[in-house]
């Protein structure tokens, strides 16, 4: 394989295929930033072969404007923006716009914005009766997959994907309605009444209410929590083409409903190996048991020969460090210090954890730096919110990206259905014997 340029043409990528005088030319694009790509639409056309890459981990799926991830160098960029600057100086609703539309809202759009989201967030009433049909001890992961793939059964009326106007109205509903089903499978799975969403509350301030409020007594606001609330969800409202994003976009390149779509994220993201990461730290200290332990599991996990796994450290995506982590460290100390919690023995391992892992040339030499995972669910755990609705929390986040990704899918003109292609290594062809003759 070889790559030319020369002159005004554009660059190129010619592959020959050993044994034979025949190769292609297949051409080499560029995106505004990041590594430049090899266009192989025509190598099935030209050459006979695929390519072959379990995970997609090097192919590109689309072309997208919306998220920008350089793992090398710890960067994280929506619509351009870097993330610290929009986790510091933005808030979530903003920050969806952002995603949305392309670029940051001035005050007339923002308040706009804002409030055709917050007049979206009520349910219609008969959807309180879905949350009945399941067991009292559902996990809320469960129900909030239905329950939003349900939506469409009750908004059939705005499901034409090829009409803008729809599609802005399903966005809306979406973003809107998630963390009211969410909050309502929390409250479903402890048997406590559903609380209906507050129109004079910000989205973080209204999320936080309807988990926690209780009807027999008044509901107070904690602004350091809010704000706690407010980063985790600008922190994982989008993360490029992972897996519940592919999924939602492999969905809606079919033609399914937004709602179908979002659903089938949801069902991804439900993976301990995607959204679980944050429950499986908290799981791995409670393991360790005590801090005396620490430096016994450290040498496990360093040892080759032991199968000891290391939750919350390092990134598949970030070879350097997660841009996310050091705000979410900040966060996290701002909650603790906050709530006044000094003697909550899972923090504190997670505190001596953090030390080693910076302090520890074994970590260092590795780039095993806390990730976002880590100090998520620290935060979650002091809040006071249960390891079973950690990921839902992450999937009130990322419905804003996942929404955004599919608006992107759908307003794009070069996409086709998503149709993968395989080695096969089963049987060749045979013929059919009869029972008898077996």
């Amino acid at each position: 394989m070889s790559s030319t340029a020369s002159g005004g043409a554009k660059p190129t990528v010619t592959i020959t295929l050993d044994g034979s005088n025949r190769s292609a030319t297949l051409p080499l694009l560029s995106g505004s930033i990041g590594p430049q790509t090899v266009d192989i639409r025509k190598l099935y056309g030209e050459l006979g072969i695929f390519t072959y890459d379990p995970g997609y981990g090097a192919t590109a799926s689309c072309e997208s404007k919306i998220t920008y991830i350089d793992g090398d160098a710890g960067v994280l960029l929506y619509r351009g923006y870097p993330i610290e600057q929009l986790a510091e100086k933005s808030d979530f609703i903003e920050v969806a716009y952002l995603l949305l539309e392309g670029e940051l809202p001035n005050a007339t759009q923002l308040d706009e914005f804002r409030k055709n989201v917050t007049y979206h967030t009520m349910l219609h009433e008969q959807i309180r009766r879905f949350f009945d049909g399941f067991r009292r001890d559902a996990h809320p992961m469960a129900i909030l997959c239905g329950v939003v793939g349900a939506l469409a059964a009750f908004y059939h009326d705005n499901l034409d994907i090829n009409d803008a106007r729809q599609r802005e109205i399903a966005a809306f509903r979406l973003i809107a309605k998630v963390p009211t089903i969410a909050a309502w499978a929390y409250k479903y799975s402890i048997g406590q009444p559903f609380m209906y969403p507050r129109n004079d509350l910000s989205y973080a301030e209204n999320f936080l209410y309807m988990l926690n409020a209780v009807p027999a007594e008044p509901w107070k606001n904690n602004p350091i929590l809010s704000r706690a609330m407010d980063r985790i969800l600008v922190l994982h409202a989008d993360h490029e083409q992972n897996a519940s994003t592919s999924t939602v976009r492999l969905a809606g390149s079919t033609g399914a409903n937004p709602f179908a779509c979002i659903a089938a994220g949801i069902a991804a993201l439900w993976g301990p190996s995607h959204g679980g990461a944050n429950e499986a730290v908290l799981k791995m200290l409670a393991e360790i048991g005590t801090p005396e332990n620490i430096p016994q599991f450290i040498r496990e996990v360093k040892d080759k020969n032991s199968h000891t796994k290391l939750m919350g450290f390092g990134h598949r995506v970030y070879k350097n460090f997660d841009p996310r982590a050091k705000i979410m460290k900040e966060t996290c100390h701002e909650v603790l210090a906050e709530l006044g919690i000094k003697d909550e023995p899972l923090l504190d391992m997670a505190m001596e954890m953090e030390r080693i892992a910076l302090e520890d040339d074994y970590f260092v030499s590795r780039k095993l730096y806390p990730n976002v995972d880590f100090y998520s669910g620290i935060i979650l755990k002091a809040m006071g919110i249960p390891t079973s609705m950690f990921t839902v929390l992450f999937a009130v986040a990322r419905t804003v990206g996942w929404v955004s990704q599919w608006k992107e899918l759908i307003e794009d003109p070069s996409q086709r259905i998503g149709r993968p292609r395989q080695i096969y290594s089963g049987a060749t062809q045979r013929d059919y014997v009869p029972v008898s003759g077996r």
